[in-house]
């Protein structure tokens, strides 16, 4: 499978970068709308101020009329325009005679259209004099303008230093990404340490923390595969050795009789090599890792009565019978493939180590239990036998793959158990080895998490 290009990978530092300084410009932006009508408002405000002030420092001069004009003459050249008409409504004053502006109008602010253009004008009435101030709105826009870009200014200014800053921040962040993915290339098969979780931000500590439980169940599974094959390559080997003579003594066999044999015995060797090579497979297939198939509700009790049935005929063969106690119904969540194949184990090795021998070659007829049935909140499956059982410094070792106890009457793959085992905890539930009634025999218990 060919690897996506770079470019039409999903980039989170590109995304932050992108919705980090979209947000910031935005958010900007609307400040500095804000911002700036707020300003211009206020500058008008400010004007307006000022007319009034303006108009109501002249009623405050107690001049006659004809000392007036020459009173205002310092006025002409300012931005206000000042007119003072008398009670009979004669022009007294006018400081821009060249510039149209609407006569007396009433006291207050108002704004007035002219040829030039719109007006901002205040009036008031003193001992019969009308005195008015006004200002053209484009002079009045014009400095308010100015006074709302000098506020914004430095806020404009501020902007791309926050951008350059985020930029930095995340760029910097995002490297704490690009370490730990270096950590992780630099992992072998052979050395799975962990990932230092201290060194990163505690968002991503999770990830580490996830990352290093990834590369210890790893670094168990390659070793628990590892132990594997040599195993069963140490395991394998004795029975294709002794397959390779049995059938070279076959083919030196002097007459049919003891061809016959020879035969036989290697017949023998094949069927224990099969049975070996499928424990190997059950046990790979076992493993609490793996991902069942299928999972649904299984009975124990109808799956035990299928497996006794089944066995019945080995049973016959080693004198021995088998016993079921499985009054009712006892559903577990598991895979019903798996949950056979762990009876099954159970009551084979309560068959072939269960017996006890009266003589040399002289086996007695013996019984195995099983019993099936719901403690509390748990299914209990038990096998018991009358063998000779197995010492209790052994009882945990046996476990382990290809170990046969010393004590073993017979021989085995050594698998059983830890197939029995890997069955139990791939279902959540655990295998107990206990001595058996009057401390005769051995009590395999298996108990699993009810359905």
């Amino acid at each position: 499978m060919r690897a996506a290009p770079r470019g039409a990978m999903r980039s989170m530092r590109r995304r932050l970068l992108v919705w980090l300084l979209l947000t910031v410009f935005l958010g900007g932006l609307v400040s500095a709308l804000v911002v700036f009508y707020q300003a211009r408002k206020q500058a008008n405000e400010l004007f307006d101020y000022q007319l009034r002030q303006l108009a109501l420092a002249l009623r405050d001069r107690a001049y006659s009329p004809g000392q007036l004009a020459e009173a205002l003459r310092e006025e002409a050249d300012s931005d206000f325009v000042i007119q003072v008409w008398s009670p009979d409504a004669r022009v007294l004053y006018r400081s821009h005679p060249n510039l149209d502006v609407p006569g007396p109008i009433a006291p207050g602010f108002a704004d007035a259209e002219t040829s030039l253009g719109r007006w901002r004008v205040f009036g008031i009435y003193h001992r019969g004099l009308t005195i008015q101030v006004a200002q053209h709105r484009l002079a009045r826009e014009a400095l308010a303008l100015n006074v709302a870009w000098q506020t914004l200014l430095p806020f404009l200014l501020v902007l791309p230093v926050m951008g350059w800053l985020i930029w930095r921040l995340v760029g910097r962040e995002v490297k704490v990404l690009e370490t730990t993915a270096r950590d992780v290339a630099r992992r072998s098969p052979e050395a799975l340490e962990p990932i230092d979780a201290h060194a990163v931000p505690i968002e991503v500590q999770p990830l580490v923390t996830s990352l290093n439980g990834l590369l210890a169940r790893l670094g168990t599974a390659l070793t628990q595969q590892r132990q594997f094959i040599a195993d069963a390559a140490h395991e394998l080997r004795t029975p294709l050795t002794a397959l390779r003579l049995q059938l070279q003594l076959a083919q030196r066999a002097r007459d049919d009789e003891e061809r016959a044999r020879a035969h036989a015995v290697l017949g023998e060797g094949i069927a224990r090599a099969v049975h070996v090579v499928e424990q190997l497979l059950t046990l790979a297939r076992a493993d609490p890792e793996a991902r069942d198939v299928s999972v649904g509700p299984v009975d124990l009790a109808d799956l035990a009565a299928g497996v006794v049935r089944e066995l019945e005929a080995a049973a016959t063969a080693r004198a021995a019978s088998i016993v079921l106690d499985a009054p009712a119904p006892v559903l577990v969540e598991g895979n019903s493939t798996t949950l056979h194949v762990l009876l099954e184990n159970l009551l084979d090795n309560a068959l072939k180590y269960g017996q006890t021998r009266d003589g040399p070659g002289l086996a007695s007829p013996h019984s195995v239990q099983v019993r099936v049935q719901r403690r509390g909140a748990e299914a209990v499956v038990e096998v018991e036998d009358r063998g000779p059982g197995i010492p209790a410094s052994e009882r945990e070792r046996v476990f382990d793959r290809f170990y046969r106890g010393e004590t073993a009457a017979t021989g085995g793959s050594g698998l059983g158990l830890a197939i029995v085992k890997r069955v139990a905890e791939r279902h959540g539930g655990r295998v107990e080895l206990l001595a058996g009634a009057d401390g005769r025999g051995l009590l395999a218990r298996v108990s699993l998490p009810a359905g």
